[in-house]
């Protein structure tokens, strides 16, 4: 926690402004545009239901992809190995991850009427596939990273619509047949319907697909743990 907050100015509580901040700033932004939400009345808290299932799988996935460079002065003691620096990583961004969304539901739901009844099984349903995504996602990127550094860079750029693809601003329900058959594809989308399922007693959303978000994560993982098992050492030295 102190490498990786401590060298900021406030330390560990950006982790918490920041996407309080967002969702706050954008969901104003998008109730100044629209009269209301595709569900609910509060725009705010439409959006922290899709923001946060995105930000917690982002923030897994990038800190577990640069894991061993973030830690390779450790990984030259013989006891520290490459699972260590990747575990250590998952935890703290997991823990991190689940912290922030605690505050930031709690703040959302205080001070907005939104009358929300929560389904808690399907809120820790999306947190947890968005938690294995990332981790999955992250440990296949920590091995092609270290082995073509020009990777992260063609990752940046080919993912950066997810943004937009995700649903954090709109209900896949919405979108036209054409754009639901390419959207459905991306595993967030997924996890952000299961999350609103949590949040919206009269949603149920029927494109869901738990098997596929867990078979993105596993084959992902999977490869990831087999390049980094077969490489880790050619990627710690290079």
């Amino acid at each position: 926690m102190s490498t990786r907050y401590g060298k900021s100015p406030g330390g560990y509580l950006w982790a918490i402004i920041e996407p309080l901040g967002a969702i706050v700033v954008l969901g104003l932004g998008f109730s100044l545009l629209l009269r209301t939400p595709a569900l609910g009345t509060s725009f705010i808290l439409f959006f922290a239901t899709g923001y946060l299932p995105f930000d917690l799988y982002q923030g897994v996935n990038t800190s577990v992809s640069k894991s061993l460079m973030f830690s390779r002065p450790l990984l030259a003691y013989p006891t520290v190995t490459w699972v260590d620096a990747v575990l250590a990583r998952f935890i703290l961004n997991a823990a991190t991850g689940i912290v922030v969304f605690v505050i930031v539901v709690a703040s959302v739901l205080t001070f907005t009427d939104s009358r929300s009844v929560l389904d808690i099984g399907e809120i820790v349903q999306a947190m947890c596939l968005a938690l294995f995504l990332g981790l999955g996602v992250g440990v296949l990127n920590c091995a092609l990273m270290g082995l073509f550094p020009v990777w992260e860079n063609v990752w940046s750029i080919i993912t950066r619509p997810l943004f937009f693809a995700s649903g954090l601003f709109y209900l896949y329900e919405d979108m036209p047949s054409v754009v639901q058959d390419i959207l459905y594809f991306n595993p967030l989308l997924h996890i952000v319907g299961i999350m609103r399922d949590g949040f919206y007693s009269t949603y149920s959303p029927q494109y869901i697909s738990t098997m596929y978000v867990l078979s993105c994560g596993l084959v992902s993982l999977f490869f990831g743990v087999l390049l980094l098992y077969r490489y880790n050492r050619d990627i710690i030295n290079n």
